[in-house]
């Protein structure tokens, strides 16, 4: 008993009366989730094909692809099968690639979504987003769009590799700001080390062009960024990227938000508009460019579950996705005698690698990286 009660107030001593209370709270709504796996929001992985070849890229999306695009059909079967089953007033559908806008079927695809009465989103890179095309898209239900742009034109075409890319990224901004039809947008940055002390700058430059949401993240070394050392942020860089947002959220000229990388410790509640839990599994799931169910289309090959082609989609997400509910497996390595594992459950199911080993830890990273 005593040894519980020391823990529980080294707990508090680590994150304060207030928000420890806060987020043993939100960890009785999170168990309810899992219990409930409310599905209300369906990735479709619709194109491996990119106009791009980004140095970051997770899934080593390319011009020309090994793997088709999935047929479009075979995706509405899933989400004919589905509906019966979900709240349709708390579900969406999230286009991802790939770069979405370069399926030649796109405003079919658009107009089915609409037909079933969803909204449906996508990620960009901005390349081939014009007024005429956001107008077309909204018409048959498009309700938000998140544009990729990480740091000034000097660093954002060096991770994009293409010399135009800031170019036709900020022209995309300037299209979504004027696109009047559009419910919600922001620009998502993937923050490095060359862009940290360059944030305030960039930030008064995407207030000055009208953004009023930003979302900022960190590279895992996945995909091509597992070569990319240049590109990875080490715990003090990680503690200065949360003060920046921090600071910037408390000033109120931009709504800025660390996306969902992961546990913050003592920075939750103040980096987001929420605590951080991992959703994948629980609320989220993917149907990936193969036709493999999955969590979240960031997740490993290794942890899909399913496939659509050969299983029926709600026995799955119903019967399986047992590593992602039952968290208890990833008690190990630096989560064995973590004081904040009771929150975050071992951080993010897309921060794990093939033989299910934690990748990085912003919470770790930054305690021991002083």
């Amino acid at each position: 008993m005593f040894s519980r009660l020391f823990k529980t107030c080294d707990d508090v001593g680590h994150l304060g009366l207030k928000k420890w209370i806060a987020l043993k709270a939100a960890n009785e709504l999170y168990k309810e989730r899992i219990a409930n796996h409310p599905l209300w929001c369906l990735i479709w992985e619709c194109t491996l094909r990119c106009n791009l070849h980004c140095r970051h890229c997770g899934s080593d999306c390319r011009a020309q692809c090994v793997h088709p695009d999935m047929p479009a059909e075979d995706f509405f079967r899933v989400l004919d099968s589905i509906s019966p089953h979900i709240d349709k007033d708390n579900f969406a559908v999230a286009l991802a690639g790939g770069e979405v806008l370069l399926r030649q079927d796109l405003h079919e695809i658009g107009v089915e979504i609409q037909k079933r009465g969803y909204p449906w989103t996508f990620v960009t890179n901005g390349l081939l987003v014009t007024d005429e095309k956001l107008a077309e898209l909204c018409e048959i239900g498009l309700s938000a769009v998140a544009l990729s742009l990480d740091g000034p034109e000097e660093i954002h075409n060096d991770i994009r590799q293409n010399p135009r890319a800031f170019e036709c990224a900020v022209n995309a901004l300037h299209s979504l700001v004027n696109c009047k039809q559009l419910k919600d947008f922001d620009v998502i940055t993937c923050v490095t080390p060359a862009l940290l002390p360059k944030l305030p700058e960039f930030r008064d430059f995407l207030i000055a062009n009208g953004l009023t949401k930003w979302r900022l993240c960190t590279i895992s070394p996945m995909g091509r960024a597992v070569n990319q050392p240049d590109l990875l942020l080490n715990g003090r860089h990680t503690r200065q990227l949360l003060d920046f947002i921090v600071q910037t959220r408390k000033e109120g000229k931009i709504h800025a938000e660390f996306n969902c990388d992961g546990f913050t410790g003592k920075y939750e509640g103040e980096v987001r508009d929420y605590f951080y839990q991992c959703e994948a599994g629980i609320t989220t799931a993917s149907i990936l460019i193969d036709g493999s169910i999955s969590a979240c289309n960031s997740m490993r090959y290794n942890h899909t579950q399913g496939n659509i082609y050969k299983d029926d989609f709600m026995d799955v997400w119903n019967n399986r996705f047992v590593k992602y509910r039952d968290r208890s497996w990833t008690k190990k390595g630096k989560c064995a005698d973590c004081e904040m594992y009771s929150f975050c459950l071992g951080n993010g199911m897309h921060l794990y690698d093939d033989d299910d080993n934690l990748l990085r830890c912003d919470y770790y990273d930054m305690k021991y990286d002083k």
